[in-house]
């Protein structure tokens, strides 16, 4: 795709957004597997389905809604992609990014990506949440391929501090008022969809992961891309191939998420509260 039908496109579905709400949101969310029920609990909620919207298809995956939700937190303005499209799902990268590229085209300062991931250190368990500190762009596709799009930002962006150091505090603040341990490690983003092996976890481990998922990277790349700050955020549904017992499970996935429902929500209510106002 060339650099022009990327920003046209976008614009496109920018201006569908405003057409139907008038809401300038400060902050943004994307909830991924089992996660999106957040969104139902914002104020003067508003939902548009993707695909009421040009070039936003619906996602196939269970746990994952389809939507745009615009609210409030407080008093502060929030948009949430309720679930999201997936690279193996057969889209192509640039379609995965453009529902956050429309969030910083509406005016967020920052996001919150949000993902269900396999954990791999020693010592955890199913039901930790983990502060995304790094990441391993494992997809072999990246969002910036091709020409560049000069509208949104720079041909090489800087990528150091892809997870705002501000941002993570913040979290970390909000976990330590609740009393919701938090960990912190780097995500392996791997294209997907089977599960990872057991060699492929080994692996892994030696390159410094602690948790892996087939999401949230491309979406991180082209926010930063375009300067929005960004925060992430791991639910651990699971252990990683040979290091838990049984079959892996999408189900079992869904079921970990809605499990930390209301902790989730406690987190990222007190997170977007500081960071909407900072």
């Amino acid at each position: 795709m060339s650099s022009e039908s990327v920003v046209v496109r976008l614009d496109e579905t920018v201006e569908a957004v405003r057409a139907k709400v008038s809401a300038k949101p400060r902050v943004g969310l994307v909830l991924g597997s089992g996660l999106g029920g957040f969104a139902d609990g914002l104020t003067d909620l508003v939902k548009l389905p993707y695909e009421t919207l040009p070039h936003l298809p619906a996602s196939k995956v269970v746990g994952h809604a389809g939507n745009f939700c615009f609210g409030n937190v407080g008093d502060v303005p929030v948009v949430a992609m309720q679930g999201r499209v997936h690279l193996y799902e057969g889209h192509p990268v640039w379609q995965v990014v453009h529902g956050v590229r429309v969030m910083a085209r509406l005016g967020v300062s920052c996001v919150l990506v949000t993902n269900a991931a396999g954990g791999l250190a020693a010592g955890w368990s199913a039901g930790d949440l983990m502060i995304i500190t790094d990441h391993l762009n494992l997809m072999y596709h990246h969002p910036l391929i091709g020409p560049n799009e000069d509208a949104l930002g720079t041909r090489f962006p800087d990528m150091t501090n892809a997870y705002d150091v501000e941002l993570r505090a913040q979290l970390a603040e909000v976990s330590r008022e609740e009393k919701l341990p938090l960990r912190e490690g780097v995500y392996a983003g791997l294209l997907g969809p089977s599960y990872e092996t057991p060699a492929e976890i080994r692996m892994l481990g030696v390159l410094g992961a602690q948790a892996v998922g087939m999401s949230t990277v491309p979406e991180v790349i082209a926010l930063r891309h375009m300067r929005v700050r960004v925060a992430a955020l791991s639910c651990i549904t699971n252990m990683a191939a040979g290091l838990g017992k049984g079959e892996l499970d999408h189900q079992e996935v869904e079921e970990t998420a809605k499990a930390r429902r209301a902790d989730l929500q406690r987190l990222l209510r007190g997170w977007i509260l500081r960071a909407g106002r900072s």
